[in-house]
């Protein structure tokens, strides 16, 4: 009894005998009546086929609007061994901007970071808007990348600037403006600045002082590329899938009323009087 009131019963062991139990009354109870009134084979195909038929069209519906059953989302990861450069060399070393970025010996980081970004912009980079949820997301995945790398600790940067580079969709038509059978992408660069903050003290009871940017540390840039992630695979499997378990059961439906059918359609044999022998 200890053993027994030792198993763990949400949410898991919960969750699997809900699933059971719903699908023995809900598919269970259409296999029965079907069963008694067209036999145990003939309904269990109707019935298997109404379910595919069903499981097809919620597929469909998972499968336009990214609903029901979901894969891994889109997200930003790094880039191998390129993802934190923490000085202005290092953009050039890994192919970020061509060339050298010349700046004066007595430029200060600050100075510096505004040529950069320039040639970033130059460059084709895309320079994002504060404002857009793209700046957000990258800002934050940048931030963990950080935060792993140890490069910084939360509360000890901000992110400045955020630029973004390919992501194309082909192929579109009508200018682009429609690209629903868009399935080829092209990889999608993001490089995210961020500054270090001047360490404030803390004093209890008081409120956190307003972070600011120290302007005698270099700016570090984080390279990520994005992740299309397959948030609609697992639908397009199970759409793809009930269309061909509905399809041969369809097709099996068939063959027996064709055969039944032509079973029907033969004349019958005559009958055969029994013959009587005199004793």
């Amino acid at each position: 009894m200890s053993a027994l009131l030792a198993i763990s019963w949400e949410p898991e062991l919960r969750g699997i005998l809900i699933v059971i139990i719903a699908v023995a009354t809900l598919c269970g109870s259409v296999y029965l009546v079907l069963g008694t009134n067209l036999g145990a084979r003939l309904g269990f195909l109707v019935a298997f086929a109404a379910l595919a038929g069903w499981m097809f069209i919620m597929g469909t519906v998972w499968w336009s609007y990214g609903k029901g059953l979901l894969g891994e989302s889109p997200s930003w990861q790094p880039v191998a061994a390129k993802t934190v450069l923490q000085d202005t060399r290092s953009l050039s070393e890994v192919g970020l901007i061509d060339g050298r970025i010349d700046v004066a010996d007595d430029a200060d980081p600050t100075q510096v970071a505004a040529v950069v970004d320039q040639r970033f912009v130059d460059e084709g980079w895309d320079k994002q808007d504060p404002s857009r949820p793209s700046y957000q997301q990258a800002g934050a995945a940048a931030g963990e990348l950080l935060e792993e790398a140890e490069a910084f600790a939360a509360g000890e940067f901000q992110v400045v600037n955020v630029f973004d580079r390919g992501g194309e969709r082909s192929p579109a038509f009508f200018g682009g403006s429609i690209d629903f059978l868009a399935f080829r992408h092209a990889p999608h660069y993001s490089v995210v600045e961020v500054a270090p903050l001047v360490v404030q003290r803390e004093e209890p009871g008081r409120a956190p002082a307003r972070p600011v940017i120290d302007t005698a540390r270099p700016h570090q840039y984080v390279y990520m590329i994005r992740d299309l992630g397959n948030m609609r695979q697992p639908a397009g499997l199970i759409t793809i899938g009930s269309l061909l378990v509905f399809l041969v059961l369809c097709y099996l439906l068939h063959s027996r009323d064709r055969t039944v059918t032509a079973h029907r359609e033969q004349r019958a044999l005559p009958a055969v009087a029994a013959s009587t022998s005199g004793g």
